[in-house]
């Protein structure tokens, strides 16, 4: 059961049209930046993603997809090193190759690969599910202030019981949270300002503000992630949780499994926005349930091989209590499957096929295709 062959699609798929931001409105969320671009600069649906099909000598097909930023020349790397290995003498725990941002995608495709030889789901290979739903948010970026209760109206129709907003210091937040405690009561509001408040002070006082509200579920990443004491001891004052957000793909100072350890050792956070591969997830769940703290999963308004991964992890972590970000398929104009992942707000269900339990459109993934290249054992 060696490998074979691997595609990597490359493709643009949109948002829908008002689905990011209010109209008029330009404040890009594409966080990390790449190929001459500074951070914040360009939207997240501009970027482009890849798709990768990691095919056996029997022909069984797993499926991977990267996040945003790729480089083709790590990609083509990895390929190399994985090209003529039988995937069942692989350690899925600690793969052969290094942990860069294309690592995740690559982890996807091995394990839905091996999950489908052995007649198992990937939540399987992660111990099994402790639940067979996923709590999942509404989510927007930059709104005015006058559609941000419509919206929350909206969600709540909709099913949704959270609705996870971006904001910064020049937004009136205490109004918009009143807004939508007016226009859909119940429903819980995270806030993510992007670490833009540097000044602790300013974030004492909107905790404070935001708690006589009553719907705010947290504040995630309100300061920088260096500011750490100023993270236990708003922890110790905030009458708001307050949420770290651990990206362990971006392998930066700071971001780190061992900085999760001691942010909970040392109370600076109530809990966790979680961005990582499967065997990664995995340990953070482990600290933060041992820890006695909630978590979800973060994501980067992805496609649907992604969010499959997602759906799996969560459903085997105990301590993924909070709802995840795993909204893309109201944002993206296709998730490139066949058959959508099955929302029932404000959940989503566990497929039930092997492996991830998904398939991929190739019609879809052809019509949003702009690069297409295939690696195959010598």
């Amino acid at each position: 059961m060696r490998i074979v062959r691997i595609t990597a699609t490359e493709v643009i798929v949109r948002a829908h049209p008002g689905a990011l931001e209010s109209p008029g409105l330009n404040k890009p969320l594409h966080k990390i930046p790449e190929h001459n671009s500074n951070s914040w600069t360009r939207q997240f649906d501009e970027c482009p993603k890849v798709v990768l099909e990691l095919q056996l000598t029997d022909g069984t097909t797993g499926l991977g997809e990267l996040y945003r930023g790729h480089e083709w020349a790590t990609v083509a790397h990895i390929s190399a090193a994985l090209l003529g290995q039988d995937v069942r003498d692989m350690f899925l725990q600690g793969l052969p190759f290094t942990k860069v941002p294309e690592h995740d995608g690559f982890e996807i495709a091995l394990w839905d690969v091996f999950a489908k030889l052995h007649g198992l789901r990937v939540v399987d290979l992660l111990g099994g599910p402790v639940r067979d739903r996923v709590l999942v948010g509404a989510w927007s970026g930059q709104r005015r202030d006058d559609e941000v209760g419509p919206l929350a109206r909206h969600c709540q129709q909709q099913g949704f019981t959270c609705l996870k907003f971006k904001c910064a210091l020049d937004d009136d937040i205490v109004a918009r949270c009143t807004a939508i405690a007016e226009a859909a009561p119940g429903m819980d509001v995270i806030l993510d300002p992007n670490e833009c408040f540097e000044q602790p002070h300013e974030t004492r006082r909107l905790a404070a503000q935001l708690a006589d509200i009553g719907n705010v579920l947290c504040l995630e990443d309100p300061m920088p992630h260096w500011m750490r004491a100023d993270y236990a001891q708003l922890c110790h004052l905030s009458p708001v949780p307050i949420v770290r957000h651990f990206a362990l793909p971006y392998p930066v100072p700071g971001n780190h499994i061992e900085d999760v350890i001691t942010a909970a050792q040392n109370h600076e956070a109530d809990g966790f926005n979680f961005s990582a591969g499967l065997a990664d997830f995995q340990r953070l769940d482990h600290i933060t349930d041992v820890a006695g703290l909630p978590c979800w999963h973060g994501s980067e308004i992805d496609l649907g091989i992604l969010e499959a991964a997602y759906l799996h992890s969560c459903a085997a972590a105990r301590s993924s209590l909070w709802p995840s970000d795993i909204f893309g398929r109201y944002i993206r104009s296709h998730d490139l499957l066949t058959k959508p992942l099955e929302f029932s707000p404000p959940h989503i269900v566990l497929p039930m096929g092997t492996g991830l339990g998904i398939e991929l459109d190739y019609d879809a993934l052809a019509e949003h295709r702009i690069c297409h290249r295939t690696f195959t054992a010598p």
